[in-house]
């Protein structure tokens, strides 16, 4: 989920959430020494749809963001079209950014934004649970990671899952933040 990282250079005119602390554009949430695996057994129909993002590491293109939801879609050419929309604490869309997703591994998806300069990037599917309720997401490199559900609430013991898998990934759990919705 990369949104627009163009207004990730504009960030500094983005208000923030209370006590959201928005880290760099390349800052670093996971210890990049310790394997990162992605979902081997991955079906990217049953991914399809929307999620909504319950929770995230802080990153300057979604600073003050609530109510974040991802839309994926399956293309004609058998990519996958990513719709990410970002609202604003009124319940306001803020912006919406529109790229599409390539296969290129189990569960392992690059994905692109013709609004951003800066190419494709890796967006790993690092845990989906038995029923595709909800999932965790994140990049080898650490720069970013997300908990997406597939209602506005999730139960604690999936959150608890979903910090669980980020941790043996790596990732500083403790920095990782719950997104109003």
């Amino acid at each position: 989920m990369r949104y627009l990282l163009a207004l990730g250079f504009l960030a500094a005119c983005a208000s923030s959430l209370p006590n959201e602390k928005v880290g760099s554009l390349f800052e670093v949430y996971r210890d990049t020494t310790v394997p990162i695996a992605s979902k081997a057994v991955f079906d990217p129909a049953r991914y399809l749809g929307t999620w909504y993002e319950v929770a995230r590491f802080p990153v300057p293109f979604e600073a003050g963001c609530v109510g974040v939801t991802a839309t994926y879609g399956m293309q004609d050419d058998g990519d996958i079209s990513v719709r990410n929309t970002c609202r604003n604490p009124d319940g306001s869309v803020k912006s919406t950014i529109m790229g599409t997703a390539k296969i290129v591994g189990p569960g392992r998806l690059k994905v692109s934004f013709p609004s951003v300069p800066f190419g494709a990037s890796d967006y790993w599917v690092l845990w989906v649970d038995e029923g595709y309720r909800t999932a965790v997401v994140g990049a080898p490199n650490g720069r970013s990671g997300w908990v997406l559900n597939r209602e506005k609430q999730i139960p604690a013991d999936r959150l608890n899952a979903a910090r669980e898998v980020l941790d043996f990934n790596g990732y500083d759990v403790t920095r990782l933040m719950e997104v109003p919705q």
